[in-house]
């Protein structure tokens, strides 16, 4: 078998000299360039600088010195076609068979404040995308590698075989185009974000984005749809796409979808807390001593909407937790752990899906990292995009608008119900107290309406709504909306403001003797 060929050129060195050596001791040729070249040397390993190569110097300060018809006639010829193998003959150009290279980093240069145009520029890799283009489309012959976990499986059937199967050389391929492919997004959004005075804009005047596919999934919101879950390149810390499922069945897309919802707002919370889902929307939400009690109040709020739910801890399910939740019927069960007394109950309950997550590093808050940064929404040939709802609202916040001033622990039941009024479609009315909802009204076009269904919730739970505390996620446009909170045993409550009645609203809130705060955002979740 004649001696293959590798030529070596990467900016992140990770593993390189390693695979190097690995390479020499299968007898393979070494070219490379500039500092991977100084690398191999310097180790011992005879490497052939691609200046020597082509008997072209490298120029311009090294944007110059893969663009040539050595290395590119050398990749891209096939080997099953005379006249290719003729023309290289002809030429004096000798095969390559294997390419590793990982471009500049660009993504990481841009992402350091105070990067300059001039920086991002100078790190835009021309040699690099050029050869992996021209061995990727070549993959039959040529085994192109853009990620150092590429590495191993290669050496693998090189030992094995002295070759590369073709199965490897394609997904190699692929990877390679979709590294490509990334690559050359992150330049445009960056280029084309990039204004007059050298801002860069949250909207690029071309936005391209990048996904890897997780799974196909049984079907989408119904049976007729067909479906995937894809994932950030690089998912936030704490996201749902980061989770272990440890048994049960397959996820479906509406799991996902009401899993993520559960999440996102269990993790809001620093006190050990339960989070109910149903429908996208929470029907029951508690903080608690302990995760066993924080399950059994959120149950409390609405027993009935919680069969078949998605439930998400913020806490390790023991045992005490684990009996609880499964007495009950549950689609899906995340929390950050389970403990093996836990696991043991749910073995033999082998439909119900467990996702261990980890919490964001820092602690359970949202705001700390662990969140998209933007919202995408996709309208009829477009998409709607916008920075995501991720305002913290501290106490220092809200501002007191009525003659009755909030006690501490009404500050307190306000400050919970106004977190999980975040993550309850609009209209959202939320009645809490105590650490946990009571009553909740989602997703009507009224907000009245919004305020009697969690009125009637409550009812139907057998839950006072005495002294409670309500959230809603918009202002009251006139007072019907206070007074229906008020009859319905409010003491106080929380809202944005900025309608043009406030004084209206406020009044009525004083005649009522209910304590009421603003502010000064709105949570629409739409």
């Amino acid at each position: 078998m004649a001696q293959l060929t590798a030529l070596i050129s990467v900016s992140d060195k990770t593993g390189i000299l390693e695979f190097a050596k690995a390479l020499h001791a299968l007898n393979v040729k070494l070219l490379s360039t500039g500092g991977t070249a100084k690398l191999l040397a310097d180790a011992g390993l005879p490497v052939t600088e691609v200046a020597d190569h082509t008997g072209f110097p490298e120029m311009l300060d090294g944007r110059v010195k893969t663009l040539h018809p050595k290395i590119h006639g050398g990749l891209l010829a096939r080997r099953d076609v005379p006249a290719h193998v003729q023309a290289l003959q002809d030429h004096g150009i000798a095969t390559i068979d294997i390419l590793a290279v990982n471009l500049y980093p660009f993504e990481a240069t841009v992402a350091k404040p105070g990067c300059t145009l001039e920086d991002a520029i100078e790190n835009i890799d021309i040699g690099g995308p050029a050869m992996v283009r021209s061995a990727a489309k070549n993959w039959k012959d040529v085994t192109v590698l853009t990620d150092a976990e590429q590495y191993a499986q290669v050496l693998e059937e090189l030992k094995a075989h002295g070759k590369t199967s073709d199965k490897t050389r394609f997904a190699c391929s692929v990877a390679a185009f979709n590294r490509i492919a990334q690559y050359d997004a992150a330049i445009s959004n960056y280029l084309s974000a990039r204004q007059d005075d050298g801002s860069l804009s949250a909207y690029p005047a071309q936005m391209n984005s990048s996904f890897i596919k997780v799974q196909d999934l049984r079907y989408g919101e119904n049976s007729h749809q067909t479906a995937a879950l894809y994932r950030d390149l690089f998912p936030a810390p704490g996201s749902l796409v980061t989770g272990k499922q440890l048994q049960g069945k397959e996820l479906s897309y509406n799991n996902i979808a009401d899993a993520d919802a559960a999440w996102e707002c269990v993790k809001s919370f620093e006190a050990p807390a339960c989070v109910i889902i149903k429908h996208a929307n929470p029907c029951g939400v508690a903080v608690a001593a302990t995760a066993a009690e924080a399950y059994a109040k959120a149950f409390k709020t609405d027993p009935t909407s919680a069969f078949g739910g998605i439930i998400a801890f913020n806490r390790e399910v023991d045992a005490e937790a684990a009996q609880l939740v499964a007495k009950q019927f549950v689609e899906v069960l995340m929390a950050p752990s389970f403990s093996a007394d836990a696991r043991q109950i749910f073995s033999g309950k082998a439909n119900v899906r467990l996702l261990e997550i980890a919490l964001p590093p820092g602690g359970a808050r949202p705001w700390d990292q662990g969140r998209n940064a933007q919202d995408v929404k996709r309208v009829g040939s477009g998409l709607l995009v916008q920075t995501a709802d991720n305002h913290f609202l501290t106490k220092a916040d809200l501002k007191v608008v009525t003659t009755l001033q909030p006690s501490a622990q009404q500050l307190d039941d306000l400050m919970f119900a106004w977190t999980v009024a975040q993550y309850v479609k609009s209209n959202a009315i939320v009645f809490c107290g105590g650490g946990m909802t009571l009553g909740v009204g989602a997703g009507q076009m009224s907000r009245i309406d919004s305020a009697r269904i969690a009125s009637i919730k409550a009812e139907n739970a057998s839950l006072s709504l005495e002294g409670s505390a309500v959230a809603s996620d918009a202002f009251f446009p006139f007072r019907d909306g206070l007074d229906v909170l008020a009859d319905a045993g409010a003491s106080c409550v929380i809202q944005p403001g900025g309608s043009m009645r406030d004084d209206e609203v406020i009044a009525a809130a004083n005649e009522r003797g209910i304590a009421m705060v603003f502010t000064g955002v709105r949570h629409f979740r739409h």
